[in-house]
């Protein structure tokens, strides 16, 4: 079974729309990003439930519409699920829900 995304293929004709975004998020102070959590951000959040074949210029326009509002709550929720919270014992559970 293919684990790609169907728009992977598109991924280095699409870069230079990456790069632009990129550096929009740059100008707003959002440093951080890389091209493949940007990339990882359009797969798993808007192009996770595509119904038809979008054609190359609809993808570009999907990638320059993408807000930085949307791109941090994506990565915050993200951030939430991927972390672990361990308490060494209930004392510690106690303190926090106070």
């Amino acid at each position: 079974m293919d684990n790609s995304h169907r728009f992977e293929h598109f991924r280095t004709q699409v870069q230079p729309a990456l790069e632009s975004k990129l550096a929009e998020f740059q100008l707003l102070g959002i440093d951080s990003v890389t091209e493949k959590e940007l990339w990882d951000f359009l797969i798993k959040k808007k192009w996770k439930k595509i119904k038809d074949e979008m054609k190359l210029y609809e993808i570009i326009q999907e990638i320059l519409s993408v807000k930085a509002s949307d791109y941090i709550s994506f990565a915050t929720i993200e951030e939430y699920k991927s972390t672990e919270f361990s308490f060494k014992d209930e004392d510690e559970l106690k303190e926090l829900l106070k």
